[in-house]
This record gives C-alpha cells, structure tokens and sequence, in this order.
C-alpha cells in the first residue's frame, strides 16, 4: 500500500454511495486525515482484486490505517466502532459509561439491519429490479416509515433531542445518509406521505444532523463529485 499521499488511512468508497459518505463523516468530526479512493462502481472495480485483497465481500467502505500496521476495516458500523475506540478518546462523538455504550451500541445494529438495507431496496425496486413490483416498492417504502416512526419516538422523549448519551454520537450519523435518500429520493411518490408533519422530532434531528459543519462540508462534496 503506497503511503506516498501521506495520510493516516487510505479510504476506499465511492462518489455517491450512502455507506462511504457515512464514514467520511466520523473522519471529518475526529479531523483524522484521510484518502480518498474513489471506486467505478460501473467497472466493477469495487469487486476487482484490488479491492478484494482487501475487502472480500467487495463492497464499499473498506478502511486501512497505515498508523496500525496498515490494519484493514471493512462494514461501516465496525469501522465506527473502532475509530471511536481508537481514536476520540475524549468522547467527542461517542459516550461513556456500560449501559450508554451499549445503547449506542443497539442503535448502531438497528441502522445496520432495519434501516440500510430496507431502504437500499426501494432504490433496488425503482430502478435496478428489471420488472416493475410495485408490490415490492410499497412494502420497502413502508419499512422506511416504520423506521421513521422508531426513531421519531425515541427522539422525541429525549430532552437532548440526540439519540443516547444525551449529546450527538456515532449512533445518530450512521442513519444521516440513508435518510437523506430516503427522505429526497425513495418517497418522492409517495403524496400520501408528510414526514415533517407525521414524524417532527425525526425531521427536526435530521435537519439538525445536515446542517453539522462535517455532514454539510461532505454533501457538498458529494454533490460536486456526482456532477
């Protein structure tokens, strides 16, 4: 692995994919240095054997950290658990304390079961599925609301308005991205459908959750890179 850009980890991901920006984000608020290998995803390249050597499920993120022996570190939420582990170890963006780090902890495993990939399947059923299954569409779609409606729960008991600890986690970003493409792209047909007014104390931390300097720098990176 050439070390020549000098940077602590090398970063394989992709110009729009959910899962990469995600990690970016806890990079950028940890102001770890970092670099970008940005995958054509049309060539395939992310299940090429120079990715697969070192992620072999060849899919994005993967993580090395060249300051660890060049540790690897592939699946997002388990490389969000070992940068904060490793590297915030003031607590910036994680907590302290048994219980609260095991709620984190839980919070972490919904996003990675119940939201990104009920979500990634509406976009597979709109726009990859070769048959219309509109059946399929409704059923995912509705599984975004079901999530929406979790979280809008939980957030709004909670005085912070954050989802454990009482302050913004890893918890809270690992859901930004898939909501921001649930909420812009995945029901845009949906007119039976006013997040804002049916879920309020979700769409209030989401809006809070873009506006953070980190998320709102990164998007914007994103958004030139997809031109």
């Amino acid at each position: 692995m050439s070390m020549s850009h000098g940077k602590q980890f090398t970063f394989y991901t992709h110009s729009s994919g959910p899962n990469g920006w995600k990690v970016a984000f806890v990079l950028e608020e940890l102001g770890l240095s970092y670099h970008s290998v940005y995958l054509d995803f049309g060539k395939k390249e992310q299940k090429g054997p120079e990715h697969t050597q070192y992620n072999p499920n060849g899919r994005i993120p993967t993580l090395i950290d060249h300051h660890n022996g060049d540790f690897v570190i592939w699946e997002s939420n388990a490389i969000y658990l070992y940068l904060v582990e490793k590297y915030d170890k003031e607590h910036k963006i994680s907590v302290v304390g048994e219980k609260d780090k095991y709620t984190m902890l839980q919070w972490l495993f919904f996003q990675a079961s119940g939201q990104g990939p009920y979500y990634g399947q509406v976009f597979w059923f709109k726009n990859s599925h070769p048959e219309r299954v509109p059946s399929a569409v409704e059923r995912y779609q509705n599984e975004i609301l079901r999530v929406f409606g979790v979280l809008d729960g939980v957030l709004a008991k909670q005085p912070s308005g954050w989802l454990v600890g009482g302050k913004l986690t890893i918890a809270d970003l690992s859901f930004i991205m898939w909501d921001l493409l649930a909420t812009t792209m995945a029901l845009s047909d949906r007119t039976d459908v006013d997040v804002e007014k049916t879920y309020p104390a979700f769409y209030a931390w989401h809006q809070r959750l873009l506006k953070r300097e980190s998320v709102a720098k990164l998007l914007e990176v994103r958004a030139s890179l997809m031109k």
